[in-house]
């Protein structure tokens, strides 16, 4: 791996379920990656599907010096079921003040840790998916993502007060707080909403705002 791929690659530490679904993916999108494990199993069952694979301890600072951990301009640390390796991985890693980290947290409490001692990002993987399948579970949505600030995007399928009308007669976002941004049509392309377009009940809605006006909207018969 060149410097200059090292520099625009992402450093993914730990290939368990969460850091080899991230490594596999990044590579799939044409991002460069070096993934890293400590148990040799493991390294030996990625090697075949991820191009730069090593086996190394992320603990051990030299050890992350070595394999250039310093020139990536993303690290991933996916390291859950040992909160001190997650810990020390971390520290380490901000220790070289070059990566922008993710790092997994398996408590709110692992989280704050990783926040306090330099982490840029803390996500939860379990929680936020157990959040994502719970409003998936709960309705007609079929998609939904959520952000930090309440605000979120989902898809689903139309209301029956949407069914037969344009969004300018519907007039959805002054009933329901929430923005219907597309639709997307059996055997067609997405389009963006206008106010012209007119809603089937085939159609899928690309909807966003705020969460709780959101689930009011998905919930309408």
């Amino acid at each position: 791996m060149s410097e200059r791929s090292r520099d625009s690659g992402v450093l993914v530490v730990g290939l368990g379920r969460f850091g080899a679904s991230i490594a596999l993916t990044l590579q799939e999108l044409g991002t460069e990656v070096l993934a890293m494990d400590t148990r040799p199993e493991l390294v030996q069952e990625f090697s075949g599907h991820l191009t730069h694979v090593v086996q190394a301890d992320a603990t051990n600072l030299d050890a992350l010096q070595q394999v250039g951990a310093a020139d990536f301009g993303v690290a991933v640390v996916g390291v859950g079921t040992s909160i001190e390796a997650s810990v020390l991985i971390t520290a380490n890693l901000v220790d070289l003040d070059r990566p922008v980290i993710w790092a997994k947290a398996i408590s709110q409490a692992h989280g704050k840790i990783l926040e306090r001692i330099g982490a840029h990002h803390v996500v939860f993987p379990e929680k936020d998916a157990g959040q994502r399948v719970a409003h998936l579970v709960n309705g007609r949505l079929i998609d939904y993502i959520e952000f930090d600030d309440g605000f979120a995007i989902v898809k689903m399928r139309p209301p029956r007060e949407t069914v037969g009308f344009t969004l300018a007669e519907s007039d959805i976002r002054s009933k329901y707080g929430v923005t219907i941004v597309g639709v997307k049509s059996p055997g067609r392309d997405f389009t963006y909403a206008t106010p012209e377009t007119m809603v089937t009940r085939h159609d899928l809605l690309i909807v966003s705002g705020h969460t709780e006006l959101i689930e009011r909207f998905a919930n309408r018969p």
